[in-house]
Parts: C-alpha cells; sequence; structure tokens
C-alpha cells in the first residue's frame, strides 16, 4: 500500500516521514507503533493525523492481523469524517483502505458495496479523489477475484487503467488484479503477458514503493506457468512468492497462505 502525500506540505521530512520510511523497508511492527504514536501527538484536524492513522492500520495489516486492522480502520474512521468531512479524499481513501481490508477477511459482499459508495463520491474530483477512485477500483478487483467472478474483474481492471495508465503502484496493482482474473478464466498466456508488464512497472518504481506487492507478481506467475501445465517453473516461482511473502509479511497474511496453497496444489498435482 502506498500513501498519498497531503500536497500542501510537501518537505523532506514530516511527521510521517519515519513511519513511511519504516514501513517501506518491511519493518510494519515499528511502523504501526511510530505512526500510532504521531496520530496521538497531533491534533485531529492535522493534514498528516489521517495518513498517520491509515499508515497504522496498514502496517498492522500487513503482519496478517487484518481484523485488528479493520478494528483500527473502525475506530477513527468516524472522527476523522466528522473533521475533514465525509467527501475529503483523507476520509475516502480510509474507507477504500477498509474496504480492501474487508476482503481479506472475506467479508466480500461488505468490500463491494463500500467501494461503490467511495467511488461514487470520488469520482466527482479531481486530484487525489481520482486516486482514491482508483484505489477502490483496486479493492473491487481484488472482491470479484476472490469470488470467482473473473469476467467482472477483468472488465473493472481494464476499465481503470484505461482510464488512469500512470506509472505507479496502484497501476502496478490493478496490472496483478487483471492477471489474476486472466488466470481464473484460464487465459494464461495473457495472464503471463500481464505479468511482464506488472514486472518491467516494479522495476521502474522507487525502491520500496510495491513492497506491499511483495511476492505478488511470483505468486501470478505461477499460477500461469502451473496452468500451462509447466510444474517445475511454477514451483519455483511459488517457492519465491511464499519466501518473500513469510519474510515481508508473516505466515498468517493472506499472499502467505495463498503461496502455500499453491505450493501444497503444485506437490499434489
Amino acid at each position: 500500500m502506498r500513501f498519498f502525500r497531503p500536497r500542501a506540505k510537501r518537505t523532506t521530512e514530516t511527521p510521517v516521514s519515519r513511519a513511511i520510511a519504516l514501513y517501506g523497508a518491511g519493518r510494519h511492527a515499528e511502523a504501526a507503533t511510530e505512526a500510532r504514536a504521531v496520530a496521538r501527538s497531533l491534533p485531529l484536524d492535522d493534514t498528516y493525523t489521517p495518513l498517520a492513522l491509515r499508515i497504522t492500520a496498514a502496517a498492522t495489516g500487513a503482519q496478517g492481523r487484518h481484523a485488528d486492522a479493520l478494528a483500527i480502520y473502525d475506530e477513527v474512521l468516524p472522527a476523522v469524517g466528522e473533521t475533514f468531512g465525509a467527501h475529503h479524499w483523507q476520509t475516502l481513501k480510509l474507507r477504500s483502505d477498509r474496504a480492501l481490508t474487508l476482503a481479506a477477511l472475506g467479508q466480500y459482499a461488505e468490500c463491494e458495496a463500500e467501494c461503490a459508495a467511495v467511488a461514487q463520491i470520488a469520482n466527482r474530483g479531481t486530484g487525489e479523489l481520482q486516486n482514491v477512485v482508483r484505489a477502490a477500483s483496486f479493492a473491487l478487483v481484488f472482491a470479484l477475484n476472490a469470488q470467482e467472478r473473473h469476467q467482472e474483474a477483468e472488465a473493472r481492471a481494464r476499465e481503470t487503467l484505461d482510464a488512469h495508465p500512470e506509472p505507479d503502484w496502484l497501476t502496478l496493482a490493478l496490472r496483478l488484479g487483471l492477471a489474476r482474473s486472466l488466470n481464473g478464466q484460464a487465459r494464461h498466456e495473457e495472464a503471463l503477458a500481464e505479468t511482464e508488464r506488472a514486472r518491467e512497472l516494479d522495476r521502474s518504481l522507487p525502491t520500496g514503493s510495491s513492497r506491499p506487492k511483495t511476492g505478488a507478481i511470483e505468486l501470478a506467475v505461477a499460477t500461469a506457468l502451473l496452468g500451462l501445465h509447466r510444474s517445475t517453473e511454477a514451483r519455483l516461482q511459488a517457492t519465491a512468492a511464499h519466501a518473500a511473502s513469510l519474510a515481508s509479511f508473516g505466515p498468517d497474511h493472506r499472499r502467505t497462505v495463498e503461496a502455500q496453497a499453491l505450493l501444497d496444489r503444485i506437490d499434489g498435482a
């Protein structure tokens, strides 16, 4: 997860710089502790308070503690919404991140409803609000794929990528969501091509900016290779995905669990 930065205070150091650096380095427990301390030290109406709260929740979820992350969102969202306004991008980004956490917990219907509500509001604006639209679209693509509604996921991913082709982490996430939808439709050659586009984009991004997608490219490649009956290559990629996810997120994170399940599937074939 990449964090949108407030436009008004772009300096080399901000109250959340250390928390962001820790998150980018994969030091999620420390990032959560640092971000929570920052949030408590700032007034609620400070520009950086919602960002500190989002880092707290994201870093908690990155440890595989998705239920705890959801509790954080539920705790802080009412106050942030009241302070900044229900239609402010900071409030809507918190809601979008919460929707993705719902999907990680298997609450797909709730995720879909929240994504639709967020996108409906954010679509009326520009700037950071359009990034919120993209983030909500990614959460929706994730939820649709998880329900094996792969054609719907593909359509949403392509629509968002066509409208917003920016070379950033959100495009990377959407490309991986598209690859997942193609794998789900047994269109494995197309999925491999999409993962290669994702890999090229990943190489071009600043160090650490795509860390939340650690292991995701390898996982998508492994799934495609297995579908093409290239089991030996698939196992190598799945092993890399599992090792990277385990090191970055721990054993309880959804990606680590998914990579282990794919390894079990390959070994049992």
